[in-house]
C-alpha cells in the first residue's frame, strides 16, 4: 500500500492540535490530522473544558434560586433529572465538536480517525476502521494531550471510583462523595456534585487547596466551599480503597490517626499523566523527562528535528489556551518564522463559587524569589455592582513593581473572575503601569471597575476604599 503523503501530520485534534491543523491550513500547508475518538475536540471540549463549565453553570442555577429568597423571591426546590442534565451538556459538546469540524473541512484539512503510531521519524501507521494506513509526513506535531492520573493503589476497577472523565457523566447522584485531591478538577467537580444533593468530603494531602494561587485569594474560596460541602480536610492521605457491597471502604490517615470509611462514590483528582503509551516515540529521536512528557525546546520542537509537541503533552501548566498558543508558535518555527514560545502570559481560571484567576507574577512567587513588589488591594465589599447580585465576598490585587510602577501580577477572586482577568492579562502583555490602568475610565456599575480602583488603591485616593497608610 502506497502511503499518504502530506506536509504536516497532526496527531490528536484537542484545543492545541486542531488550532495546529487549521493555522498550518490558513498558511497554505497540506495538513492530515489524525484523531482516535469519533468526535474532535479532545479532551477539553469532550471530557473537560466544557462540561465541566456547562455542569457548573446549571448547578449554579440552583445556588442562585435557594440564595433569591433573601432578596424576596422565592422558588420551589429544584427537581433535578440527571438523564436530562445529560442530554443537555450533551448537545452543547455535539454542537461545538460538529463546529470543529465544519471549520477543518472549510480548510481543507483531511482529519482519519484512528489511532497513530510512528514508525520512524518521517512515517506514521494509523489504524482506522478500514484498516492500516500509512502517512509520510515532512514534519509532525504531537497534541495527545494528558489523561487523569489513578494510582494503581485506587484502580479497583470498581465504576464507583470515578476520574473527572466519569464523574461528569452524571451517571447518579451519589448521597456522599469523597473527593480526593483538592486542585481546580476536584473543588469545580465537588461544587457541581454538592450543588446536585450530594454531601461532599474533600481531602487534600498538601497544606491548602488550590496550591498555586495566593493564600488571601484561596481564602475566599475555601470559605465558601465549607458552607458547600460536608467537609474539607488538609494534610490528609488516602491510602487505601476497597470494595465494601455497594460503597467504597477509604483508608485514609488525618493528623496521624488512621481512619476508615464509606462512601458511595469516590472521585480521584490527583493530576493528570500525558497521552505517550502506544505512540511508538521509541523509533524516533523524541525525549521525554522523568514524568514522561515529552521534552521540546522554545520553539516546540522536540529532539527529533522533524517532530514538535504541543499541548498537556510538554507538561507545565496543562491548560488548554497554553496549547492553543504553542500551537501557533509551533506552525510558525515549523514554516521558519519566529514562532518561538517566549515569556507570554498564560492565566489561570478555577470555576469555582466565587471563580479563583490569576496571571503573571503571584504574591508567592515573588516571596519566594526575593522580589519587593507593591501590593493593592480592592475587596468587592466596596463594589456596587458586587452588591447588586449580593456577591461581596471577592477581592482584586495587583503586584506592582515599585520602582517603575509597572504591573507584575493580576489576582481575582470572586463572581465571574475568569471573565474580567483577561484584562489582567492585557495588561502585563502591554508592559502597563499602575497609572495606565487607573487612567483607563472604566463602565460603571461593573465589576471591570475594581481593577481600576485597585491601581488607584496603589496611589492612594481610590473613590470607595479608605486611603491606605502611605510609608
Amino acid at each position: 500500500m502506497d502511503p499518504i503523503t502530506t506536509e504536516i501530520a497532526v496527531i490528536g485534534a484537542g484545543p492545541g492540535g486542531y488550532a495546529a491543523a487549521f493555522y498550518a491550513a490558513d498558511k497554505g500547508k497540506k495538513v492530515i490530522l489524525i484523531e482516535k475518538d469519533k468526535r474532535l475536540g479532545g479532551v477539553c471540549l469532550n471530557r473537560g473544558c466544557i462540561p465541566s463549565k456547562a455542569l457548573l453553570h446549571a448547578t449554579h442555577i440552583i445556588a442562585a434560586a435557594r440564595e433569591s429568597s433573601a432578596h424576596g423571591i422565592a422558588f420551589e426546590p429544584p427537581k433535578i433529572d440527571p438523564a436530562k442534565l445529560r442530554s443537555w451538556k450533551e448537545s452543547i459538546l455535539q454542537k461545538l465538536s460538529q463546529g470543529v469540524t465544519f471549520l477543518g473541512q472549510k480548510r481543507g484539512v483531511q482529519v482519519m480517525q484512528g489511532r497513530a503510531h510512528f514508525e520512524g521519524s518521517s512515517t506514521l501507521r494509523v489504524e482506522t476502521g478500514e484498516g492500516q494506513k500509512f502517512i509520510r509526513y515532512e514534519t509532525a506535531i504531537i497534541a495527545t494531550g494528558s489523561k487523569s492520573a489513578l494510582p494503581k493503589a485506587f484502580d479497583l476497577g470498581n465504576p464507583r471510583i470515578m476520574t473527572s472523565r466519569e464523574a461528569l457523566e452524571v451517571e447518579e447522584i451519589p448521597a456522599n462523595l469523597l473527593v480526593v485531591g483538592g486542585g481546580y478538577i476536584g473543588m469545580e467537580l465537588g461544587t457541581v456534585y454538592a450543588a446536585l444533593g450530594s454531601q461532599v468530603v474533600v481531602v487534600e494531602a498538601l497544606d491548602s487547596i488550590l496550591t498555586g494561587a495566593d493564600a488571601d485569594l484561596v481564602r475566599l474560596v475555601a470559605a465558601s466551599a465549607k458552607k458547600t460541602f460536608k467537609e474539607i480536610r488538609l494534610k490528609t492521605k488516602v491510602s487505601k480503597m476497597a470494595t465494601s457491597g455497594k460503597q467504597i471502604k477509604v483508608e485514609m490517615e488525618l493528623d496521624g490517626q488512621r481512619r476508615e470509611e464509606l462512601y458511595d462514590r469516590v472521585l480521584v483528582a490527583v493530576g493528570r499523566v500525558p497521552n505517550c503509551e502506544d505512540l511508538g516515540l521509541e523509533n524516533t529521536k523524541v525525549t521525554r523527562d522523568e514524568k514522561g512528557f515529552v521534552k521540546v525546546n522554545d520553539r516546540q520542537q522536540t529532539a527529533d528535528p522533524a517532530i514538535y509537541a504541543i499541548g498537556d503533552i510538554t507538561g507545565g501548566v496543562l491548560l488548554a489556551h497554553k496549547a492553543s498558543r504553542e500551537a501557533r508558535a509551533a506552525v510558525e518555527a515549523i514554516l521558519g518564522e519566529d514562532g518561538a514560545f517566549g515569556p507570554v502570559v498564560i492565566p489561570a481560571v478555577v470555576f469555582t463559587d466565587p471563580e479563583l484567576a490569576w496571571c503573571g507574577l503571584t504574591e508567592t512567587e515573588a516571596k519566594q524569589k526575593n522580589l519587593r513588589v507593591e501590593v493593592a488591594k480592592f475587596p468587592w465589599g466596596a463594589s456596587g455592582r458586587a452588591l447588586t447580585f449580593d456577591r461581596p465576598d471577592g477581592l482584586t490585587k495587583l503586584l506592582i513593581d515599585p520602582e517603575t510602577e509597572r504591573i507584575l501580577g493580576v489576582g481575582i477572586v470572586g463572581h465571574g473572575a475568569g471573565e474580567l482577568i483577561a484584562e489582567g492579562v492585557l495588561a502585563l502583555e502591554m508592559a502597563a503601569t499602575a497609572k495606565d490602568l487607573a487612567l483607563c475610565v472604566h463602565p460603571h456599575p461593573t465589576l471591570s471597575e475594581t481593577l481600576m480602583e485597585c491601581a488607584e488603591v496603589f496611589f492612594g485616593h481610590s473613590t470607595h476604599t479608605l486611603p491606605r497608610k502611605q510609608a
